[in-house]
């Protein structure tokens, strides 16, 4: 099973709140583990201005906003920018399957600033993390659905509706949908 550049939609018996219909981006998928960024949770109290005065990073009058998410509860004060292909920081830039990349290096946040980087981008505090085998336990015990990530639901402006554009994308009713497993 490979899921780097899949999407994980949680089930509704999730039975961790953090992860309450969450959509994550699955950026690495190994027999160590897996890494991804959740994608539909706005962390309302900051901004993206608000960031980069923070980190001392001017702000051109041309420069780009874009939204600051929950990632994940691992690491939540390191930053990772996922944003479209069109966006190479060199080695900082991991490329991500499916025509995504992730960089957590200051210099695609100074881009940004100037009204430069990439065409899309979004910003997640933290990430969300399993260890070997985890995130297929989870899958199988039905926690979570698994799609292919398309770059207009990771990218939209509506979080509140990935989570439903996901599972209907798939061509699911979100309240078809059970709590409980089970095998045919």
């Amino acid at each position: 099973m490979q899921l780097g550049g899949s999407i994980l939609i949680a089930m509704p018996g999730m039975g961790d709140p953090r992860f309450e219909k969450s959509v994550i981006l699955i950026c690495a998928h190994s027999p160590e583990g897996a890494m991804g960024l959740i994608v539909n949770k706005p962390l309302p109290d900051l901004s993206f201005a608000g960031l980069l005065e923070q980190l001392d990073i001017p702000r051109a009058p041309e420069g780009r906003d874009i939204c600051a998410h929950f990632g994940g509860p691992v690491e939540r004060g390191r930053g990772f920018v996922l944003h479209s292909p069109d966006y190479a920081g060199g080695a900082s830039t991991m490329a991500v399957p499916g025509g995504f990349g992730m960089t957590a290096t200051v210099d695609i946040l100074q881009a940004l600033a100037r009204g430069a980087g990439p065409a899309q981008a979004l910003l997640a505090l933290g990430y969300a993390g399993w260890g070997p085998g985890q995130l297929e336990s989870e899958i199988l015990r039905n926690d979570w659905l698994t799609s292919g990530a398309e770059a207009d639901l990771v990218f939209a402006a509506d979080d509140g509706g990935k989570w439903g554009g996901a599972l209907k994308h798939m061509g699911i009713d979100p309240l078809s949908l059970s709590a409980t497993a089970g095998r045919a």
